[in-house]
């Protein structure tokens, strides 16, 4: 691993964003890296953490149980969300020295929405234990944020079978 980690960003309105940064989490698992699996948002039943979940260097913090979309939350639940997302956030900071790879999954969406505080990501990106890539992911990506960064991919749709009212499809979109 190199002496000083990259910030790698996978943002925007298409399909794949999740995908690409689980492809980059296999790769450094299947060479022996370390890795660190949070996602915001979620509620610890998407496909890829039965994968993950049973890899010996792959470590999959669990989320929030029972998420509901933000648009469903009371300003109650939006708050009690948002006191969960920092204090993980905290606790993954804290764990973070242990890891050559960490994914903070959903976490520019969770910024986006008010459910983690955008200064305190920012924090954690700019004092990170060196040499830890970090992989964020999200629909939007913050001025703030995106300086931060080393690499920066906007996936952008073209066509969707969800523009045709076409449900999300298991083992597909989740």
């Amino acid at each position: 691993m190199t002496d000083t980690g990259r910030i790698h960003i996978y943002y925007g309105n298409g399909k794949g964003k999740t995908t690409a940064a689980m492809g980059l989490v296999m790769r450094a698992a299947g060479t022996g890296l370390r890795v660190l699996v949070f996602q915001f948002l979620k509620d610890n039943t998407s496909g890829e953490r039965i994968v993950l979940e049973g890899l010996d260097n792959v470590t999959c913090l669990p989320g929030k149980e029972n998420v509901k979309f933000s648009r469903q939350m009371s300003s109650g639940e939006k708050e009690e969300v948002k006191r969960y997302n920092n204090k993980a956030l905290d606790e993954i900071a804290k764990l973070a020295a242990s890891f050559d790879v960490l994914l903070l999954d959903e976490s520019l969406c969770a910024v986006k929405l008010g459910l983690l505080n955008e200064d305190k990501l920012s924090g954690f990106l700019q004092h990170k234990p060196r040499g830890l890539e970090v992989i964020l992911t999200g629909h939007a990506v913050s001025e703030k944020v995106q300086a931060l960064a080393d690499y920066v991919t906007e996936i952008r749709k073209v066509k969707h079978p969800y523009d045709k009212g076409v449900s999300s499809r298991q083992g597909i979109e989740y």
